[in-house]
C-alpha cells in the first residue's frame, strides 16, 4: 500500500487535509470515500486498519479531517451535520477532477449517516457502507445531554467528549434536529450494506435496525458481534474490509484484475512502458517486474507514482548505493546503513563553452551519501570516489546516442481473409 497526503480546499475556502492509500501495484480499480466519526480524525485506528486492508482488493481510500478536525483548518464549533455533508460533497468534487470519482462511500459511526446523505446527492457513488451509525444524526447529542440547557441559554458550552474539550454551539443542536425529522435512507436507492456490533455501547444496535427497516432493496445487515464501537481489535477491522470488498464487488465494476496474460511481451533486457489512461499514468515493464509512473496532481497527473525524472533518479541512488556495498564488501570495510538522496536541477552554465546550445543552463543532479562506519580519511575519500564508477553514473557521464523508430499500428488488424477481401475490393 502507498499512502500520500493531500490537501483540498472546501467551498468555505478551509484546507482540508487528507490521505489517499492507494494498491501498490496496478491502476486504481474503485475509489473509495470515508467518512469518520463525530469528534474523530482521518487517522483514527479503524479507519486507518480498513482502508489498509481495502487496497490489498485493488480500492483506494480517500480519507480527511472535517473541518475543525485534525490538520484541517476552521472551527469545529462552527460546524454541523450539514457542514459534514458539505465537506463529503467538497471531498467527491475534488477527487472527481484529480483522481477518478468515488464510487464507493464508508461511513463510521456519525460518518456513516453523512455518507447516507452525501450518496443520494452523488450520481458517481454506486454503493453505500456504514459502520455502528445511527439513524438519525441527533443520535449524537447523547454526547452532551447533561449541557443541552447550558448550551441552548448560553448560546455555547465546552464539553469533553473521550479526554478531549469541544466548544458546541447551538447551532449544531439544532441542525441535529431538524436533521432527525428526515428519513436519511427512503431516497437513497442504492444498495446500503449495515456493520454494527449488537454490544455497542455508543450506538446501541437498534439504530441499524431502524436503518435496515427504513431503506429499500438491495440491502444487507451484517453483525459484528463482539466488536466495540471503534473496532479497536485489528481483527474486526480486517473483517469488516473483507466483508466489504466481497460484497461491494457485487455492485461494482471493479474492472478486470490484471493477469500475467495482460502483460505485454517483453524481451531480455527490453523495457516497455504502456499507457493506463490519457494523462499521465503508465505502466512500466521488465520480464519480471512492473512499476507505475505519474506525474503529481499540481501537473496534471493523478500521482499514483513516481515521475519520469524521480526514476532517473532512483535509478541512479540505486545503482551507486549497490556498487558502494560491493566495494565495501569486498574490501571489508566496516560500513552500515549506506543511504543515497538525489536531487535534480537546471543551473545556469556561463562557464559553458556551447552554452548557447543548451539555453545557457545545464541539469545538475546533487548526490549526497552517508554511511555508518570507521573509515580512515583515506578510505572515506576513495569510498565516495567509488560512487562516480557505479554503471548508471557512468552512462550519464558519456555521450548517450537514442535512436528512435516506429510507426502506426493497426487499431484492429485484419484477418488475412479480410485483407484479400479489401485487395480484391481495391482492385
Amino acid at each position: 500500500m502507498s499512502r500520500s497526503k493531500v490537501e483540498f480546499t472546501n467551498r468555505d475556502g478551509h484546507t482540508l487535509t487528507a490521505s489517499l492509500e492507494q494498491p501498490d501495484s496496478g491502476p486504481i480499480r474503485v475509489m473509495a470515500l470515508f467518512a469518520h466519526c463525530f469528534t474523530c480524525g482521518k487517522d483514527v485506528v479503524a479507519a486507518s486498519r480498513i482502508a489498509r486492508a481495502l487496497t490489498e482488493q485493488g480500492i483506494a481510500v480517500f480519507r480527511f479531517d472535517f473541518t475543525g478536525l485534525g490538520g484541517s483548518e476552521g472551527e469545529f464549533g462552527n460546524t454541523n451535520f450539514s457542514s459534514n455533508v458539505e465537506d463529503l460533497l467538497d471531498a467527491a468534487e475534488f477527487l472527481s477532477e484529480a483522481y477518478q470519482a468515488p464510487k464507493l462511500l464508508i461511513g463510521h459511526s456519525l460518518g456513516g449517516t453523512a455518507a447516507l446523505v452525501a450518496a443520494s446527492r452523488l450520481d458517481s457513488v454506486e454503493a453505500v457502507v456504514t459502520i455502528g451509525a445511527p439513524a438519525t444524526p441527533a443520535h449524537v447529542q447523547h454526547l452532551f445531554a447533561n449541557q443541552h440547557c447550558d448550551i441552548k441559554r448560553d448560546g455555547q458550552a465546552e464539553i469533553d467528549i473521550g479526554g478531549r474539550h469541544f466548544n458546541i454551539r447551538a447551532q449544531l443542536l439544532d441542525d441535529l434536529e431538524d436533521w432527525s425529522s428526515r428519513n436519511l435512507v427512503a431516497s437513497l436507492r442504492k444498495p446500503l450494506l449495515i456493520f454494527h456490533s449488537p454490544v455497542d455501547q455508543v450506538v446501541p444496535v437498534s439504530e441499524a435496525a431502524d436503518l435496515y427497516q427504513a431503506a429499500v432493496h438491495p440491502k444487507s445487515f451484517v453483525s459484528l458481534d463482539d466488536a466495540d464501537h471503534l473496532l479497536s481489535k485489528s481483527a474486526d477491522s480486517e473483517y469488516v474490509a473483507t466483508i466489504l470488498a466481497a460484497w461491494a464487488s457485487r455492485y461494482l465494476d471493479f474492472g478486470e484484475q490484471e493477469t500475467p496474460t495482460s502483460r505485454p511481451q517483453v524481451d531480455d533486457q527490453e523495457v516497455v512502458v504502456t499507457e493506463e489512461d490519457a494523462r499521465f499514468l503508465r505502466s512500466l515493464y521488465t520480464q519480471k517486474h512492473q512499476v507505475l509512473a505519474d506525474e503529481p496532481v499540481s501537473n496534471g497527473g493523478t500521482d499514483q507514482g513516481p515521475t519520469p525524472y524521480d526514476l532517473l533518479l532512483m535509478s541512479l541512488g540505486a545503482c551507486t548505493s549497490m556498487t558502494l556495498r560491493m566495494y565495501a564488501n569486498h574490501k571489508s570495510l566496516a560500513v552500515e546503513n549506506i543511504e543515497v538522496r538525489l536531487r535534480h536541477s537546471r543551473v545556469h552554465a556561463d562557464d559553458c563553452v556551447n552554452s548557447e546550445a543548451n539555453a545557457s543552463k545545464i541539469d545538475q543532479l546533487e548526490r549526497h551519501i552517508s554511511y555508518q562506519g570507521n573509515l580512515t580519511e583515506a578510505e572515506q575519500t576513495r569510498f565516495l570516489d567509488i560512487a562516480d564508477r557505479c554503471p548508471v553514473h557512468q552512462t550519464l557521464s558519456r555521450d548517450i546516442r537514442i535512436t528512435t523508430d516506429g510507426g502506426q499500428s493497426e487499431m484492429n488488424p485484419l484477418s488475412p481473409d479480410q485483407e484479400k477481401d479489401n485487395d480484391q475490393h481495391q482492385a
